[in-house]
């Protein structure tokens, strides 16, 4: 059997994410903006999808994320380094300007859609992969009633979602990235039904303006009602 129903998780912000650099597979933890994220992005999802099964990345700032929506609703959370964020080499923990002044080539090509690999970058195919791999392997487990959520990282989200629809991930960018604690939803197609997941929603969040929702708890605001 297999779990019906896949979420998707983006982790909440963290410093690096409000400084613009680049995480890769550095392991940064939340800053306070990102646990006040995480509590709110989990009581969110917790009323929207009940998990069966709660799985992270090992990273702290998945790690912790996860652990703030199992906590609201009575969950453990499993870990799996498989599903930690695309390595960016040399490049990580770096600005996009930084990145400019010391490889200037490298970093114009790869915003031209070329990749880095120069740097070390992990290849966009090699991270949808693992990925796979890592949920093929989880929902396999469970029945088609139930539900998994698994917490990762943006660009690993976005290339997993776009191979699991069955489209190439080192050269479909169809699929926008995740904001911080938004998900994405996957319902798992009829048996033998290519491709074996659709897309249910994309990029949902706990309802409150993004702006705010970047800013973090100052604004003291209640979420807007769908």
């Amino acid at each position: 059997m297999t779990a019906g129903t896949l979420v998707l998780l983006r982790h909440g912000r963290t410093a690096y994410n409000a400084s613009m650099r680049l995480q890769g597979q550095v392991d940064i933890p939340l800053d306070a903006v990102g646990r006040w994220q995480a509590e709110q992005g989990a009581k969110a999802l917790a009323s929207a999808h009940r998990a069966t099964r709660v799985v992270a990345s090992d990273l702290v700032r998945a790690a912790d994320t996860a652990r703030a929506y199992a906590a609201a609703i009575g969950a453990d959370v499993a870990y799996d380094p498989r599903l930690r964020e695309r390595g960016f080499g040399e490049w990580e923990g770096l600005t996009g300007p930084e990145i400019a002044e010391r490889w200037p080539e490298e970093y114009a090509a790869w915003r031209q859609g070329e990749e880095p690999v120069r740097a070390g970058a992990e290849s966009k195919a090699d991270v949808a992969a693992r990925l796979v791999a890592s949920l093929t392997e989880h929902v396999e487990s469970l029945e088609r009633d139930d539900t998994l959520v698994v917490v990762s990282h943006g660009a690993a989200i976005t290339l997993a979602v776009t191979a699991l629809l069955g489209l190439d991930p080192e050269g479909w960018r169809g699929i926008s990235g995740l904001h911080n604690v938004h998900w994405s939803h996957l319902h798992r197609s009829a048996p033998a039904a290519t491709p074996a997941w659709r897309l249910v929603a994309h990029n949902v969040g706990a309802g409150f303006p993004l702006d705010e929702w970047n800013a973090g708890p100052d604004w003291n605001l209640e979420p807007v009602s769908a």
